[in-house]
């Protein structure tokens, strides 16, 4: 395993590695994505063996044009084409009727494709010089928090990737939003670092169906993920009277509330800015999960905006410990 600065010539090498049929670890403008060549199935089933992924959940192939889009999607809806040109790239993946071309070992079975269109020159020069799809999850062991460095990807896959390119901080910080387009609905599958309001802004009211354990048509749907090695509680579900004596790690939104100093404590936005919460999430829990703590106890947050996602990912690191 390397960890390359992602130079140009870092990009080029990592985009050999792809081509060869190894995993390279990237930045995107979400969180880190382990990439594999999205069209060989031998290939990306090492995503699945290095991650401990299991094989019935869904990847998503990263693209760098439209003309791969057309490639990979069999679709002809003006709905689609208003998302496309309003949100790409950026943090919203696409649940569309996938062509031939694309291994049922990407999609888990399922007709349809999870695609998207990353909004970062590193993923996108890599996709570009790669020539194909890029499969890529996050590039984290099954169900563990999400990397946002490069640092977070070396703690939990170490050897198992080929490069990891260091693009340093992902700026948005959560996973990319997920919507499936069926033939007369559109339903979020996972909310992430694309709004729904503005989606709904665009395309009109959407339907809201986020959790599948049994058939998951893309990423991000079962119904524990994201999780830190530490217990994880919402403060408004404890009576913290019961924690006497415990090294309590607190993870808040905007500051302490509760007039009790906790053992660590870590603040997602002292302004209350939910893009700067969404961007420090995982990394606070990252650094939180490193100390000796007993526990770590969350802030509950307004469901608005980029609170939804924050929340989503919070609730499902909860259910680990139910």
């Amino acid at each position: 395993m390397k960890v390359l600065k992602a130079t140009n010539e870092n990009i080029a090498l990592a985009a050999g590695v792809i081509k060869k049929g190894g995993l390279v670890a990237f930045p995107t403008e979400t969180v880190y994505g382990l990439g594999a060549d999205g069209l060989d199935p031998i290939t990306v089933a090492k995503i699945f063996e290095a991650k401990q992924r299991p094989s019935f959940n869904p990847l998503i192939l990263h693209i760098a044009s439209c003309d791969k889009f057309h490639s990979i999607c069999d679709i002809n809806n003006g709905a689609v084409d208003k998302l496309i040109k309003k949100f790409w790239p950026g943090p919203l993946t696409l649940v569309l009727p996938k062509k031939n071309i694309v291994p049922d070992i990407v999609t888990a079975g399922h007709p349809t494709v999870a695609v998207r269109m990353p909004n970062h020159p590193v993923a996108l020069e890599l996709i570009k010089q790669s020539d194909r799809p890029i499969a890529a999850p996050s590039a984290n062991a099954f169900s563990q928090l999400s990397p946002t460095n490069a640092d977070h990807v070396v703690k939990q896959l170490n050897n198992k990737v080929d490069i990891i390119l260091d693009g340093g901080s992902c700026t948005v910080g959560v996973e990319s939003t997920i919507l499936h387009v069926g033939e007369d609905s559109f339903n979020i599958l996972r909310p992430g670092g694309l709004a729904i309001e503005e989606i709904e802004s665009v395309i009109g009211k959407v339907n809201i169906v986020t959790s599948s354990d049994e058939s998951p048509l893309a990423p991000g749907q079962l119904k524990y993920h994201y999780a830190p090695r530490i217990e994880l509680k919402f403060f408004n579900e404890v009576n913290l009277s019961e924690y006497a004596g415990k090294k309590i790690g607190a993870l808040l939104f905007s500051g302490n509330k509760y007039n009790r100093k906790f053992t660590k404590e870590k603040i997602l936005t002292p302004n209350g800015d939910l893009r700067e919460a969404a961007a420090n999430l995982f990394s606070y829990l990252h650094e939180l999960e490193n100390e000796d703590l007993d526990i770590i106890l969350v802030d509950s947050i307004e469901e608005t905006g980029l609170g939804k996602a924050i929340m989503d990912r919070l609730r499902k690191a909860a259910n680990k410990f139910i």
